[in-house]
């Protein structure tokens, strides 16, 4: 009997002691654990593009006058033609010769053109205004007849931050994108005295190696290319938290299978796809949350799901 009782006590605690172990399984296996994607760091250089905003301008304009009061008899051009030194533009001629008419000629053939004044090209260029063009208007002295820009002298007006301005010096090359995304290279070729009190940017200048014909005023990108460290630690964008200010960022490094920590980094150039990290210095066997970090805290719980 006593044995019995022995025998039935025992069986009682092995019972209990397996329903024990099954609820602490049950427990652990209900805490939550975030499914990442995890790298390593690579090793490379990350090739920091900087883009700006500019506008097209032409720095040399001609502007043809009349060179005496006259009538308006024959306008060569239209607006946005282009023109060479030396093409005839217009045909004046002055109230004396009209009011004379082309009987001078029989009296005296040496005044068959006496009056008649050709307005010629005084360089090569585009029609950018057109302000006398009906024939039979009359015209005063120094009016203006139409302006010459020349397409040689196209520059782009570019707004670079001051805190850019080491990247964007005389002599440094860039692209410059218009909205067709053409792009075109181009070097810096001049800086303007003064700054926009706004913006706080500077304004350069930069030509293309082209003699591109384009609208004034045209909104264009610019890009420069800042210069790259070989052989830096890398790791891809989305790697790299940081807060709303940007002043702060960190990767999510993995201290075992399970768990990730926090560990702030210094970070270099960066572009669409990869970051440079300046420090700390990792293991290349260190494994880093390149998928499902945002959001996570400090020795967050959780699970690979993807190893890159």
């Amino acid at each position: 009997m006593k044995n019995n009782l022995t025998l039935l006590v025992a069986v009682v605690l092995i019972l209990n002691s397996c329903k024990s172990n099954g609820d602490t399984n049950a427990v652990e296996e209900q805490v939550p654990k975030t499914p990442v994607e995890v790298v390593t760091i690579g090793s490379g250089n990350v090739q920091n593009e900087l883009s700006f905003f500019g506008n097209t301008s032409y720095l040399q304009r001609n502007v043809v006058t009349a060179s005496l009061a006259s009538f308006i008899t024959k306008v060569n051009v239209k607006l946005g033609d282009k023109v060479n030194k030396g093409q005839l533009l217009y045909v004046l001629e002055t109230k004396e010769s009209r009011a004379l008419g082309k009987n001078i000629a029989k009296i005296d053939s040496s005044l068959t053109n006496f009056g008649i004044i050709k307005v010629i090209a005084s360089s090569s260029g585009i029609i950018s205004t057109l302000d006398k063009q009906q024939p039979g208007d009359y015209v005063l002295e120094g009016t203006q007849l139409c302006t010459i820009t020349e397409s040689k002298d196209l520059v782009f007006q570019i707004n670079v931050p001051y805190e850019y301005a080491q990247f964007a010096k005389i002599g440094q090359s860039c692209t410059i994108t218009l909205p067709d995304d053409k792009s075109y290279s181009a070097v810096f070729t001049k800086t303007l005295v003064g700054m926009n009190v706004n913006a706080q940017t500077l304004t350069m200048l930069a030509k293309t190696k082209q003699d591109l014909v384009l609208p004034e005023n045209m909104i264009v990108k610019v890009f420069v290319n800042q210069k790259v460290s070989a052989g830096s630690q890398i790791l891809p964008r989305t790697s790299v938290l940081s807060d709303e200010m940007m002043k702060e960022f960190w990767i999510m490094k993995l201290i075992n299978d399970t768990t990730a920590v926090k560990t702030l980094v210094k970070i270099g150039n960066k572009n669409s796809e990869n970051v440079e990290i300046i420090s700390p210095i990792f293991g290349s066997n260190e494994r880093i949350i390149s998928a499902g970090n945002y959001g996570l805290s400090d020795t967050a719980l959780v699970k690979i799901s993807l190893k890159k």
